[in-house]
C-alpha cells in the first residue's frame, strides 16, 4: 500500500471525495482537514447552506473554521429561491472538473443524501412543466392530498409508498405526465459517475443526541430568533425550500406568537435528532461508504489514506 503521503499515479483521475454522515458529526471539520492534507477544495452538499443569511440555524462553517480552504456553493441562493437537485448536479460536476483540472482534490461535504448522490452517481433528472405543476397544486387545494395520492398509487405504487408529503407527490405525478414513466424509475443504481470515495462518520448515537441538544441551545444563544426575524423580512416564508429548514419553521411560529422560545428550542432539538436518524439510515444503506469513528484522534489521517488509496468495491 502506498504511504499516506504518496500521490496518485501520473495521469490518473483522483477520486472525488465525499464526507457524509448525520448532522452534528463533524463533516465540515473533517472536510477542511482533508483539504489541507490533500491540497483540496470543499464543495458544499448541504441544501440549506445554499441560502444567504441562513448561518446560525444551519451551522454554516465560518471563515475562521475554513482555515483558508476554498469553499464552493455556499450562499448562492436567496431565501425566496427554490433549491434544485438537478441544478446542483450541474454546478457540482462543473466544479469537480475545474478543481481536478487545476491539480487539486474535490471534497464534497454535507448531509443532504440526494444531493450527494446527484453529484457522485449516474442519476437522470426528468424535466419540469410549470403548467402541469400549477394544475396539480390547484387540485391539491381543492381535492386534498388523499386524491392525489390515490392517483399516484394507480400509476406509480412504489413512489406512492415512499413519498410522504404533498410536494413530492405532486412532483411524482408531474414526472409521470411529462414522461409516461413512473417517478420511481428515475432512481439510480449505486453506480459512480466518476471515481469516488465516501467517508462516513460513525457516531455514538447517545452522544450525538446530547451534542445536537447542546448545539441547538447554542444556536439560540447566538441569536437564531433574530436571524429568523431578519430572514422573514427578506421573504423567508414565501420560499419553497428555505422555510422548511430545521429551526426556521419552528422559530417562525415564535414570531407569529404561536410558540414560546423554549417550545421552539425543544421542537428543534427533537426535529434535529429525527433528521439525524434519517440521515444515518440513508447513508448506512450505501455499502460503498467507508465508516470511520467520529472521535478517533487519527480520523483525518485515516481518512486521507482512504482518499489516496480507495479500495475498489463492487457496484451495489
Amino acid at each position: 500500500m502506498p504511504s499516506p503521503h504518496q500521490s496518485a499515479p501520473a495521469g490518473a483521475t483522483p477520486p472525488v471525495i465525499a464526507v457524509v454522515g448525520p448532522t452534528g458529526s463533524g463533516k465540515s471539520d473533517l472536510a477542511v482537514s482533508l483539504a489541507l492534507e490533500l491540497d483540496g477544495e470543499v464543495i458544499n452538499a448541504d441544501s440549506m447552506q445554499f441560502y444567504r443569511g441562513m448561518d446560525i440555524g444551519t451551522a454554516k462553517i465560518t471563515d475562521a473554521e475554513r482555515r483558508g480552504v476554498p469553499h464552493h456553493l455556499l450562499d448562492i441562493l436567496e431565501v425566496t429561491e427554490e433549491a434544485s437537485v438537478s441544478a446542483f448536479q450541474q454546478q457540482a460536476r462543473a466544479l469537480i472538473g475545474d478543481i481536478h483540472g487545476r491539480g487539486k482534490r474535490a471534497i464534497l461535504a454535507g448531509g443532504s443524501g440526494l444531493y450527494v448522490r446527484a453529484a457522485l452517481d449516474i442519476l437522470e433528472f426528468p424535466g419540469t412543466d410549470p403548467e402541469i405543476r400549477r394544475r396539480l397544486e390547484m387540485e391539491l387545494e381543492t381535492a386534498g392530498p388523499g386524491a392525489l395520492r390515490e392517483r399516484l398509487e394507480a400509476v406509480d405504487p412504489v413512489s406512492a409508498g415512499r413519498l410522504g408529503d404533498a410536494r413530492r407527490i405532486i412532483r411524482a405525478l408531474e414526472v409521470f405526465e411529462l414522461t409516461g414513466r413512473p417517478f420511481s424509475s428515475f432512481m439510480p443504481a449505486r453506480e459512480y459517475f466518476q471515481p469516488a470515495v465516501q467517508i462516513g462518520l460513525d457516531v455514538d448515537r447517545e452522544l450525538l443526541r446530547e451534542r445536537l441538544a447542546r448545539r441547538v441551545e447554542a444556536m439560540v444563544a447566538k441569536g437564531l430568533l433574530e436571524e429568523v426575524r431578519r430572514l422573514d423580512a427578506a421573504g423567508l416564508r414565501h420560499g419553497k425550500t428555505a422555510p422548511r429548514a430545521l429551526g426556521y419553521a419552528q422559530f417562525l411560529r415564535v414570531l407569529d406568537g404561536g410558540s414560546s422560545l423554549a417550545q421552539a428550542t425543544d421542537e428543534t432539538i427533537i426535529a434535529t435528532r429525527q433528521f439525524a436518524r434519517r440521515q444515518l439510515t440513508w447513508f448506512r444503506a450505501d455499502p460503498r461508504v467507508h465508516w470511520l469513528d467520529w472521535q478517533d484522534p487519527d480520523l483525518a489521517a485515516r481518512a486521507a489514506v482512504l482518499c489516496r488509496t480507495p479500495p475498489v468495491l463492487p457496484v451495489a
